[in-house]
């Protein structure tokens, strides 16, 4: 067979020349602008992303911001969900950067966690914290108006068997006196202490009520030296205490309530002890003045209690107490001064003209002693501090005024030198 008849036939092929001209047909608004062309005007769509009206959940993301802080997160924190790209539901208390744990399914394996091991969150020191607003007072507990006779009758028959009571101490000398003090010096503090843990404060409760009762002790037989020496033991030993503690208790927040209050019941009621301390009155005339000083604040709060149920209107303190008025506390202060021109100058060495003057000092300081124990109950958002003494609260809502014209009576008696 010769090369020419050596041929390979292709069956269902044909010549290409007989193919028809099948060019597509281009959608001319697809297509891009010769480079030749003058430009349109038009902005790309990556660059006007936020202009465009899509459902792509791409185009929801913003622009590049820096976030340098936690308050750059907050900022930002609602511009970007990230359930948006898996249509899921959305957790507010995720950030964005956070993301819940996902499992796959294996072979051998049940489950496999795709995320890292959580970590543990740092220990926050537990503290009260409150809101802040225009009134830091606003929305705490106001004690409501005694209206009916019972509650004031009861309240008037409480006092009235205080009185006989520490009067009879009164009369059964110093120590037993000195004794009846501390009591109530202990069980003032321990009502405060409790009142300050009610709101979830962490004070050194035993810590503070022992050195309320040394400070006594010691103001009793160092007189004022002891201030110093049981205040600075209180800070050391508190700082140690709180440092031995189980849990993590902010020291600022546990300490300061524990000094506050050893400081507000501590160090004003040692005044009383310090009043009768022989060592403080060479004459022992010392429980004449702390007789004085009980005598003109049951006056004080006598007087504006009834005169100001009688025709009391305008509150002295809305935002602190709104049931004191000023016609009641102008009434406390009219009683106050009968008392101290007419009961103190039975008592030696008391006299008309320093029992007026003691009696104009106690007067303004009283009302002042109670207002400051109705901002620290509305603060900490407490009716009473205690509920031992029916009609009156606790210890330390008796002797709120008190407190301060203990230390008042002591200075008093110095400045005019009546020892």
């Amino acid at each position: 067979m010769s090369y020419d008849d050596a041929r390979v036939t292709i069956t269902g092929a044909e010549p290409a020349g007989e193919l028809v001209d099948e060019t597509p047909v281009l959608d001319p608004t697809t297509l891009l602008p010769h480079w030749t062309d003058a430009p349109t005007g038009q902005v790309p769509i990556v660059v006007a992303r936020e202009a465009a009206q899509s459902d792509d959940p791409w185009a929801q993301i913003p622009a590049p911001a820096w976030r340098e802080g936690e308050a750059d997160w907050v900022a930002h924190e609602e511009q970007f969900d990230a359930a948006l790209l898996a249509g899921e539901v959305r957790d507010d208390n995720v950030r964005p950067w956070e993301f819940a744990s996902e499992t796959v399914e294996d072979e051998d394996e049940d489950e496999v966690l795709l995320e890292e091991p959580p970590r543990p969150e740092p220990v926050r020191a537990s503290r009260t914290r409150h809101t802040i607003s225009t009134n830091p007072l606003a929305g705490r507990a106001v004690r409501q108006r005694q209206s009916s006779s019972s509650n004031v009758a009861r309240a008037t028959l409480t006092g009235v068997l205080l009185a006989v009571v520490v009067f009879g101490f009164f009369l059964a000398g110093t120590v037993p006196l000195s004794a009846l003090i501390l009591v109530v010096l202990g069980l003032a503090s321990a009502e405060a202490y409790a009142g300050f843990r009610s709101v979830g404060a962490h004070p050194a409760s035993v810590l503070g009520i022992a050195a309320v009762l040394t400070l006594g002790v010691g103001v009793y037989n160092k007189g004022l030296v002891a201030v110093g020496a049981i205040g600075v033991l209180l800070i050391v030993v508190g700082f140690v205490w709180y440092l031995a503690s189980p849990g993590t208790v902010d020291v600022l927040d546990g300490l300061g309530a524990t000094f506050f209050v050893y400081a507000w019941v501590g160090v004003f009621g040692s005044y009383a002890l310090l009043l009768i301390s022989p060592r403080s009155f060479p004459h022992h005339h010392g429980m004449a003045y702390l007789f004085g000083a009980m005598v003109l604040v049951i006056c004080n709060d006598s007087g504006a209690l009834f005169i100001g149920r009688w025709i009391g209107h305008q509150p002295l303190s809305a935002r602190l107490s709104p049931n004191k008025t000023r016609e009641g506390t102008l009434g406390g202060t009219f009683v106050t001064l009968v008392g101290g021109a007419i009961i103190l100058p039975l008592v030696s060495p008391w006299t008309l003209t320093h029992g007026l003057e003691a009696a104009l000092a106690i007067s303004i300081v009283a009302p002042l002693g109670d207002l400051f124990e109705s901002m620290i109950k509305r603060t900490l958002g407490v009716k009473d501090l205690g509920r031992l003494l029916p009609g009156h609260g606790g210890f330390l809502d008796r002797v709120d005024g008190l407190l301060f014209a203990l230390p008042t009576m002591y200075y008093f008696v110095h400045v005019f030198q009546l020892g």
